[in-house]
């Protein structure tokens, strides 16, 4: 008997199979919802344009910024890099969903590789990730040519876009490895929602993308640690690198975010597929 059929390898027909189905799952279960759609980008816009005409008064550009930054252009990136993690929480959450319903059961007892499973969740969620995001990056310079937004420093080319797309990739997929992560031992909506409210949303606060966090004592070792701030620093110096006028001055530079970026999402996709190859009594039920 071949045995080799419960666990085939990366490069078997059905891991990629398994992958696409699962893949175009998400994206199907994504738009037949649209309250997921708006809320997904409206909340965040709401929270740029919302936020970015209060705080702009109070603003005081890092020393990194040209000195007329805006605070809307400052935190344009943060309020992708939230577009991004919001996607990454709701597609995540399925997991609850499927496991109550039993489809999780009977994807985890059908004859793939967990791994499979794992990436065709995670790549989903990317999917879905990347065109909320690239929406709200291309909608961004349009609403400042218009004059419904200040400047933003962020020129809509194509080899730019292009840019910020490869990045939004990797760090769309890291981010919603971390959500399969949190969901994954979880039977609970409720738990997981509380889990976003202490962890998920203080993680990208935290990132610099609200506030530079420059000299504001312990609060800068936290950024520092956090794997986010590298994520959202990286982001910000491929949008923006015209505004960026002094390197080493509290940004962190492109190579440490791509490759601090790089090993968080690796670490994350890892114990992702380690939850799932192993057996526990949340499975079966």
């Amino acid at each position: 008997m071949n045995t080799t059929t419960n666990s085939p390898s990366l490069t078997h027909p059905r891991f990629g199979l398994t992958v696409w189905t699962l893949t175009m799952r998400e994206l199907v279960r994504f738009f037949r919802q649209r309250t997921r759609v708006v809320g997904a980008l409206g909340q965040p816009l709401i929270f740029w344009v919302l936020f970015g005409a209060g705080l702009h008064g109070a603003f005081n550009p890092p020393s990194w910024a040209v000195s007329d930054m805006s605070y809307q252009a400052y935190f344009f990136p943060g309020i992708a890099v939230l577009i991004v993690l919001f996607t990454a929480i709701f597609s995540t959450i399925s997991i609850i969903e499927d496991r109550r319903e039993g489809f999780l059961q009977g994807v985890l007892v059908s004859p793939i590789s967990r791994t499979s499973l794992v990436i065709g969740k995670l790549t989903g969620g990317t999917v879905l990730a990347m065109i909320q995001a690239l929406l709200f990056v291309s909608i961004g310079p349009l609403m400042s040519m218009l004059h419904l937004a200040p400047p933003l420093e962020f020129e809509l080319s194509l080899p730019r876009m292009l840019a910020v797309a490869g990045y939004l990739a990797g760090l769309s997929f890291a981010l919603t490895a971390l959500g399969y992560c949190i969901a994954w031992p979880l039977d609970s909506t409720q738990g997981f929602h509380a889990i976003m409210s202490v962890f998920l949303l203080p993680m990208w606060m935290l990132s610099g993308a609200i506030f530079p966090g420059e000299n504001s004592g312990w609060l800068s070792v936290i950024m520092k640690l956090n794997p986010l701030t590298y994520g959202v620093a990286g982001l910000r110096r491929i949008m923006q690198p015209e505004a960026i006028v002094a390197d080493g001055a509290g940004l962190p530079g492109l190579a440490v975010c791509l490759t601090l970026t790089t090993l968080f999402g690796v670490a994350c996709v890892a114990l992702a597929v380690f939850l799932t190859q192993r057996k526990s009594s949340s499975d079966t039920r």
